[in-house]
Order: structure tokens, then C-alpha cells, then sequence
């Protein structure tokens, strides 16, 4: 019985790591004195973007921050909206009773711009975000597990990358790759064994209906 799903945000509800470089790019290059390579900004990834920032650019941290959201919420017009699709799914979700959470990455403050953009404020109970320190997910993951009392097995995680098919196994939740962003790797993504592997909104929305359907839980 499927009671709740946990998103991620980047590269799952929407576009949005290519705008997330090019506000890096755009709030570090001029404090490092230098042009960053989109590889070096992404081997930063795992704590939020407050934890990039430190890694790059240490003495000038905050205004690093500032400039990096000042820029995020100024270019997000190049992802102005969720995956076609992704809206039809949560309203869906919230028609059949199923719970709704996100746990990201990203910082606090950057993931509140983005849900104000999609217009997605209200569809979640709960929001879990990342920290400088280090990614935090399976933490993320079981303090949504708590809030919303739902079982690890009547739940699903929603991710990108290699690394949440690590964190929901940790935190022994079933994981759903989705591969349906330009940035995703379905090769890499396929061969850690997600217990689903999507490459397209539709589709995984299909195995959903299916699987409420199969089990009368929805």
C-alpha cells in the first residue's frame, strides 16, 4: 500500500541544475577572479549551495551566498516551470490520498524560490533541505518518515542521481529513479538497480495508477 512519496527537487520536479550553474558561475566567477568549469561546480554537489560557495569561494562567503540566490530567483525565467506532467501527478497523489514530501539538496532558502516559481508551495507536507555540511538525506528521509507516521515500505523516493538510490536504501525506503532530465545518466542511474527506473514523466506515472489500482490502496 503506497500512503506517501518523497520527491527531489533538482532534476526530478523540474530543469533546474542547468540554472543552478549558471548561478553559480554568475555569483563566483567574479569574487574567485576566474572562470569556473561546469565539473568543477558539480563536484561541489552534495551539500547545498551554501556548502559550494564555502568550497569555492571561502573568503567571501556571504555575499557569495547573497549573489548566488540574488542570481538564482533572476535567471529562473530559463526554468520557469515543473516537467510537464509533474503537476498532473501531485494533483493526482492528492485526489487518492497519498502524502506528499520533498527532501533536497538544496538549501532552504534556494528551495523556497523555486516552489514560489512552480507555483508548488502548497503540495507539500513536508520539506526537508540540505545543509553546507554535508548531504543529509537519509536523515531528511527518516524525519519525514516520523512527521507524516508512514512506513518505510508504503513509501517511495523520487531522485536523480545515483546518490538517492544510496540514501533510500540506507533509509530503507524503495526508490524510483527518474530519468527523465537531460542531466540524468540512465546507464549510471540502471546499474546501482533502483527498484524503478523512469525515463519519462508518463511513464512513472502509469506505474503509479497501476500500482494503486493493483493493490486498492488508492
Amino acid at each position: 500500500m503506497l500512503k506517501a512519496i518523497i520527491f527531489d527537487l533538482d532534476g526530478t520536479i523540474g530543469n533546474t541544475l542547468p540554472l543552478c550553474i549558471a548561478a553559480f558561475k554568475a555569483a563566483i566567477e567574479p569574487h574567485a577572479g576566474r572562470t569556473l568549469g561546469e565539473q568543477e561546480i558539480i563536484d561541489t554537489f552534495g551539500p547545498s549551495e551554501e556548502g559550494t560557495v564555502l568550497a569555492l569561494i571561502p573568503d567571501a562567503y556571504d555575499q557569495g551566498i547573497e549573489d548566488y540566490l540574488a542570481h538564482y530567483r533572476e535567471l529562473h525565467h530559463v526554468c520557469a516551470e515543473p516537467f510537464e506532467g509533474i503537476v498532473e501527478i501531485l494533483d493526482w497523489a492528492k485526489r487518492s490520498g497519498i502524502r506528499l514530501a520533498m527532501v533536497t539538496g538544496k538549501g532552504q532558502r534556494s528551495t523556497d524560490i523555486t516552489l514560489d516559481v512552480f507555483g508548488l508551495d502548497s503540495y507539500f507536507e513536508v520539506v526537508e533541505t540540505g545543509s553546507p555540511q554535508g548531504p543529509r538525506k537519509v536523515q531528511g528521509i527518516a524525519n519525514v518518515l516520523q512527521r507524516l507516521g508512514a512506513a518505510p515500505d508504503e513509501t517511495l523516493y523520487v531522485g536523480d542521481a545515483p546518490s538517492d538510490i544510496d540514501a533510500s536504501r540506507e533509509a530503507g525506503v524503495p526508490i524510483v529513479s527518474a530519468a527523465w532530465a537531460e542531466t540524468a545518466d540512465p546507464e549510471q542511474l540502471s546499474a546501482k538497480a533502483p527498484d524503478h527506473l523512469f525515463t519519462s514523466v508518463a511513464d512513472f506515472r502509469t506505474y503509479l495508477e497501476r500500482a494503486c489500482a493493483a493493490s486498492s490502496s488508492c
